[in-house]
């Protein structure tokens, strides 16, 4: 399994954090060496700041990390992040509202209902629905409901 597929939806700044650690390295000498404020690389390792393109290019030079690996996981984390909205839905163009034959279509709490929704379509739902499932409530959050059969998540 890749690295990234590994830490997908961490911050960034724990990653920094982490090599630091590992290499045994000051956080405010590091913010320094880097020329920047050991404030922002503060607030950025604890999770408080987003990273930026400028000053990742510094971290992953100064620690020989592939560069754009940290703007990758700060992309992955506002994804997380905005899925946690509640507005957040999938593509309902997707969805026969027969499958929802007993509630209001439009007043879903896609968030809330997750596992009676998970249930439902694949109860239900054609491979189009099961497939747009999968995609937005992701793999593994499908697989733990239990309800899939290995094959289905290779697609």
């Amino acid at each position: 399994m890749k690295t990234l597929d590994i830490v997908k939806g961490v911050h960034p700044g724990k990653m920094v954090e982490r090599e630091l650690k590992k290499r045994n390295i000051n956080q405010r000498q590091f913010a320094l060496l880097i020329d920047e404020y050991p404030q922002t690389l503060g607030a950025i390792i604890k999770g408080n700041r987003r990273m930026n393109v400028d000053l990742s290019l510094k971290i992953e030079k100064e620690l020989e990390m592939e560069e754009g690996f940290l703007m990758t996981l700060q992309v992955f984390y506002d994804i997380k992040e905005a899925k946690k909205d509640s507005n957040y839905k999938p593509d309902l163009s997707k969805f026969r509202k027969g499958v929802f034959w007993d509630t209001t279509f439009d007043k879903i709490d896609w968030k809330l209902m997750k596992i009676s929704i998970v249930k439902r379509v694949f109860a239900y739902g054609n491979k189009t629905e099961q497939d747009e499932i999968i995609r937005f409530y992701g793999k593994d959050e499908v697989a733990k409901i239990n309800l899939l059969h290995p094959e289905r998540l290779t697609r």
